[in-house]
């Protein structure tokens, strides 16, 4: 395998001097590791990641969208819109419209097209005559915009890394259905961190097994000869930082929760208050902050993009980094969703092929400017968006 690896390596530098491909001719495959902190390349040293982060153009740090949470994060990266205009505002969340609560878990909100807002690339791709496969990726199991994807398959949490890549490289075998974008998702950092911290002995065979799939892609992606065309980027959607029963801050000791709607809660929490009082509600934090910041929906900071949405509760409690805000004590070893500037939130960025700049690391860049690169890379005009062309002009040749 890794000389294998190696070979498609090399092969790739020497594509570099052949004729661009046209964009509309390139195949992109988009891949997520969930909660892949930034420092995991150099605390695990996974030698796939690690070759295609320096053969091609690699981060400083991906910066993820407010709350660090994995579905705001995937849509935005996706669409290139802030969560609040996209409207997957957290991983669970109440709409007042709908009088309906979204969550990941047991609720058909992720498969339901309602709740998705913006364009999704998977989307753009198909309505600009492309095929587009997805693999477990939040949102694309949902029909959005009437458009599923050419190829998909829902959420599968037995599915291991190396059938992940298995998928991907059946679908990538008959060039009569071969998709032009391939977006992928892998959960498992993601669930070890949670459950048993990101430096925990657990996490070494977990990065191991993804980097080993990763390496399986590019060299399937080298037998089926697509090196000339093929481009991968590679991204996650947050960090993960370390929580402790020490470090708990209860609600109940600032309200009474049976006057209370708790939308969400963890690293973000947001609040409605039953009788409508929202002033009165944010008064019961305010001037008590321990390791904590409370805001009014409308005063969240400007940075967070935070605000115009009918999702977002009127009250908005930040923990600080490693405190976690709950009803009760939960046994967690860590979670995300803290502000996104932190470096234990730090998300990681891998652009590699033919198509991007070789042996380029730039500065830490938001994930906002994801999806137009995705656009640009295959040629596919972007829908209105929030982001911008950050990322188009120092990653694309």
């Amino acid at each position: 395998m890794k000389k294998t690896f190696l070979a498609a390596l090399i092969l790739i530098a020497a594509l570099a001097t052949r004729a661009e491909v046209a964009p509309k001719d390139r195949l992109l495959i988009l891949i997520s590791i969930d909660a892949f902190r930034t420092d995991y390349l150099q605390k695990f040293n996974p030698p796939n990641l690690n070759r295609l982060a320096k053969k091609g153009t690699h981060a400083e740090k991906l910066i993820p969208a407010f709350p660090s949470m994995t579905f705001p994060n995937h849509n935005t990266m996706a669409t290139g819109l802030w969560p609040e205009h996209h409207g997957i505002i957290h991983n669970e969340f109440y709409d007042p419209v709908f009088k309906e609560k979204f969550a990941i878990v047991n609720n058909p909100g992720p498969t339901d097209g309602k709740w998705w807002g913006g364009q999704p690339i998977w989307v753009t791709a198909i309505k600009q005559g492309r095929k587009a496969d997805c693999l477990y990726w939040p949102g694309t199991s949902a029909e959005i915009q009437g458009v599923r994807p050419t190829e998909w398959k829902p959420l599968d949490l037995d599915a291991e890394p190396d059938a992940i890549a298995d998928t991907a490289l059946g679908w990538l075998k008959n060039p009569e259905t071969r998709p032009n974008l391939m977006v992928l998702y892998f959960y498992h950092a993601d669930h070890i961190g949670h459950e048993k911290g990101p430096d925990s002995a657990e996490m070494v065979p977990t990065v191991k097994k993804i980097d080993d799939a990763i390496g399986k892609l590019v060299a399937g992606l080298h037998d089926l000869k697509l090196d000339d065309i093929a481009n991968l980027v590679i991204v996650s959607d947050h960090g993960m930082a370390e929580v402790s029963t020490k470090r708990m801050i209860k609600l109940s000791d600032y309200v009474d929760l049976n006057t209370v709607q708790v939308d969400f809660s963890a690293a973000v929490c947001g609040l409605r208050p039953l009788e409508g009082d929202a002033e009165a509600l944010y008064k019961k934090f305010a001037g008590k902050e321990n390791h904590f910041k409370v805001y009014r929906r409308e005063e969240t900071p400007a940075k967070y993009h935070f605000r115009d949405n009918r999702r977002i509760p009127p009250v908005i409690m930040v923990a600080d980094d490693g405190w976690y805000i709950t009803k009760k004590t939960v046994n967690k070893k860590a979670t995300h969703g803290f502000d996104p500037d932190l470096a234990s939130m730090g998300a990681t960025f891998i652009a590699w092929g033919p198509a991007f700049n070789h042996n380029l690391t730039i500065k830490p860049v938001q994930n906002i400017h994801v999806y137009n690169l995705l656009c640009a890379t295959l040629g596919l005009t972007p829908a209105p968006n929030d982001g911008g062309n950050v990322l188009v002009k120092e990653v694309l040749k």
